[in-house]
């Protein structure tokens, strides 16, 4: 009986000790993220470059249609895929 007790013990004690420590950590991990946060305050914010203007490709055509060029190179593709599958 006294076995069992000691064990409670030990096992009330080290739960403790755990609960104990991940509190301390989280609020360690807390304090520190507001510290960083005052700190950030100070550093003004990085300007953000202005967006170029696209340049036009030379396969754009009107939206939302395929350029010839790219309609030719994937049924160049197709075609010697098929070609190669049958010959396998």
């Amino acid at each position: 009986m006294e076995n069992i007790a000691e064990t409670f013990i030990e096992a009330g004690t080290l739960m403790v000790v755990g609960m104990v420590f991940v509190f301390a950590f989280l609020s360690l991990l807390i304090v520190a993220i507001k510290v960083l946060a005052k700190i950030a305050t100070n550093f003004p914010d990085a300007k953000v470059p202005e967006k170029l203007p696209r340049q036009i490709s030379s396969n754009t055509t009107r939206e939302g249609e395929v350029p010839a060029t790219v309609v030719a190179a994937i049924s160049s593709a197709i075609s010697q895929y098929r070609k190669n599958k049958i010959t396998k």
